[in-house]
């Protein structure tokens, strides 16, 4: 099979195991605009701002080690299995000793209410039990064991969100004094949300269990501090990368004036979700590269692979880029239905282009893959986050969330460039450097156009689009048939 064809083939597949999971968690945020105010909403990010960085700390980078050593011929692969099983458990147990008692100042200090401090602790603990089992269930190609799990939490998830805060307020209602009425307690949304989100992650334990009873325990002290040195730069890119990617929210809580930070930050972060079809696409590209990378990076000129590859990404990139600018209006009935919200919509197209640029850089990174010079990959994550802090802390008391969204388009723009020079100097890839600008700069021009000359004018908008998409027919026609083709 052509090699790019099976590429793409993989990327299907792999966004069927990882992205559908995500789609379907972004069902979520209509629900959410519909049954919280603003602020409502904005404490909720806050908090999955906060979920999002001690996921990283409590993983700190075992799953990446795993993979290492799981797949290292001189290792036992039970005794890695074991010996990472207990690490991560230990860490987690010892987490949430010190959670559980160091509440109160943990509340105090991120202004979170005792009782949501409490589910955050337990979601945390329960998501990262299963960090290993997942990783195993990858490492023994199990795809759709993997992919089944991850669906069924989603679905439970978002099933249970649904009962809590559509079904049970309505039954409720109706039937007082039945026993699910009596379930119900007014103004209880957000308790509902973690609630449905602790029990779901409850399930999704229960379905790995079987990896923690089914062997007899050794850990291997040499092969578990291997692995930690291994995966210190991992967590540290981690941390960068959570950085750049939530704490905006943290910083707009903390520097915005206390009686609208919360609301400012829920309008933020729904409009912030109409981003979610070029993240899907990048996350789904990612996945369905990464392994052609490693593949192909020992067979004759793989840099010519590399650089196709990329080219096709900017392509696809440019069309999802410029549709949703183009459609922002009606994807904002879909997605944020709550016009409460929509006063920050004005940062979508900032933050659909600093995703695209994300989405580069992850093409661009392959030089630091497959050379193992992954430290560099952090320095340049820890140059983006240096790049969100500074920006927002300056910025935020001025602008508000529009720093936030030019904070992020700076920061994954300069790792972008960043990433293009130094691979330049260390794996040098034939890039077709003014195919990948060209593209890049048409598709940003049309989008700004669209958005802010024309203010959001569909005719206008579909009137580009249909200009821009017959003019990469018209330049791109021979490599989509050798793509789609081509056997």
């Amino acid at each position: 099979m052509n090699p790019l064809k099976k590429l793409f083939k993989q990327t299907f597949i792999y966004g069927l195991a990882t992205v559908l999971p995500r789609m379907l968690s972004f069902l979520l945020t209509p629900l959410y605009v519909t049954v919280l105010a603003t602020d409502g909403y904005g404490e909720v990010s806050i908090i999955f701002a906060w979920f999002a960085i001690f996921n990283v700390l409590l993983a700190y980078g075992m799953e990446t080690a795993f993979f290492r050593f799981y797949h290292d011929a001189g290792l036992n692969k039970k005794t890695v299995v074991t010996t990472s099983l207990l690490s991560i458990g230990g860490s987690s147990l010892l987490f949430m000793l010190l959670a559980f008692i160091f509440k109160g100042a943990v509340s105090s200090f991120s202004d979170i209410e005792p009782q949501f401090i409490t589910y955050a602790i337990w979601i945390l603990v329960l998501d990262a039990l299963v960090i290993i089992p997942f990783s195993w269930l990858r490492a023994n190609e199990k795809p759709m064991r993997y992919a089944l799990v991850k669906i069924t939490n989603v679905v439970i998830n978002l099933g249970l969100n649904c009962f809590f805060l559509i079904a049970l307020p309505i039954i409720a209602e109706k039937s007082p004094d039945s026993f699910l009425g009596g379930l119900y307690r007014p103004n209880f949304e957000i308790s509902y949300i973690f609630i449905s989100m602790l029990m779901a992650s409850a399930t999704t334990l229960l379905l790995m269990l079987r990896l923690y009873l089914r062997r007899p325990y050794v850990f291997d002290r040499v092969i578990w501090s291997s692995m930690i040195k291994y995966a210190a730069p991992v967590l540290i890119a981690g941390i960068a990368f959570t950085i750049n990617e939530v704490f905006d929210r943290i910083l707009l809580d903390w520097l915005l004036p206390d009686d609208i930070a919360e609301s400012e930050i829920g309008k933020y972060s729904a409009c912030y979700k109409l981003t979610l079809f070029m993240t899907l696409f990048a996350t789904a590209f990612r996945m369905g590269i990464e392994p052609f990378f490693f593949s192909h990076s020992k067979s004759e000129n793989p840099q010519k692979a590399y650089a196709q590859i990329t080219n096709y990404f900017v392509i696809l990139g440019s069309v999802i880029l410029l549709s949703v600018v183009v459609f922002a209006d009606v994807l904002k009935l879909i997605i944020v239905p709550n016009p409460d919200y929509w006063e920050a919509m004005s940062v979508v197209p900032i933050i659909l282009l600093a995703s695209f640029c994300l989405g580069i850089y992850h093409n661009l990174s392959v030089w630091y893959k497959v050379t193992d010079r992954t430290k560099i990959g952090a320095y340049i994550s820890i140059v983006g986050a240096i790049l969100t802090i500074v920006i927002n802390y300056v910025f935020i008391p001025y602008f508000g969330y529009k720093a936030s969204a030019v904070a992020t388009l700076v920061a994954y723009g300069t790792m972008m460039v960043m990433s293009f020079y130094f691979g330049k100097m260390y794996y040098p890839i034939p890039y077709n450097f003014r195919k990948i600008v060209f593209y890049l700069l048409i598709s940003t021009t049309f989008s700004v156009l669209s958005f802010y000359l024309f203010d959001r004018n569909l005719f206008v908008g579909i009137v580009l689009l249909l200009l821009f998409l017959a003019m990469v027919m018209k330049l791109e026609k021979e490599q989509l048939k050798k793509i789609f083709l081509k056997k």
